[in-house]
């Protein structure tokens, strides 16, 4: 049984390749290969702890607004659901905006 292996690099077409750890993910400050590297995430670089500290925030942040943004829709369908079967019960048409 012949066997194949492909390797491929995922870099959009067009655009110059970024080494992984160059730079700092945040603030873009080049990393020197004789400091400190503070990793996120598995594979994201930091220059520093702060830099991370403030990316984890902002990940955590965007995370609770994705889930408010999906209660509101879950609540929004629910009300629109509710609003449906009593208009059908009633025999009344309701306009949704």
């Amino acid at each position: 049984m012949a066997r194949c292996a492909f390797f491929f690099d995922a870099e959009p077409v067009g655009e110059p390749g970024r080494h992984a750890l160059d730079a700092c993910a945040l603030c873009s400050k080049p990393l020197r290969r004789d400091s400190d590297i503070f990793m996120y995430r598995g594979d994201t670089p930091f220059c520093s702890e702060e830099c991370r500290y403030e990316q984890m925030h902002h990940d955590a942040a965007c995370a609770r607004r994705k889930q408010q943004q999906q209660q509101k829709a879950q609540q929004r369908s629910r009300h629109e659901t509710a609003a449906a079967a009593v208009s059908r019960k009633a025999g009344v048409s309701v306009a949704s905006c």
